[in-house]
């Protein structure tokens, strides 16, 4: 009965760790939807999406700009919608500072 009793305990230890992991992706998902939801007030169509890009290719960039932009909606620095122009500047002053340079010496 040992062995059963073992089996019973992990299988609990097994259920409570995908649950608590189901949790946590349940208030990811709700936060992201959150982004979402002040970004589109935020942004029009097309700044949208290349955000939308710049998050499939640069996750960090796309966490700074959003939460950059978050930040400067709530200080009421931004009037009505960005234009793609507009996040594409914000986008390169962002990058600045995170841009490699690479080099390449021919011998």
């Amino acid at each position: 009965m040992d062995l059963e009793d073992a089996k019973k305990q992990r299988m609990e230890e097994l259920k409570k760790k995908y649950s608590e992991q189901e949790t946590g992706r349940q208030k990811a998902a709700e936060v992201e939807g959150q982004i979402n939801l002040l970004l589109k007030q935020i942004l029009d169509e097309k700044a949208m999406e290349r955000l939308s890009n710049v998050k499939l290719v640069k996750k960090e960039l796309y966490l700074l700009a959003a939460q950059n932009l978050i930040y400067l909606a709530k200080r009421g620095e931004i009037e009505g919608k960005l234009n793609d122009s507009q996040l594409k500047q914000l986008l390169e002053r962002l990058s600045a500072g995170t841009k490699r340079e690479i080099k390449i010496k021919r011998k």
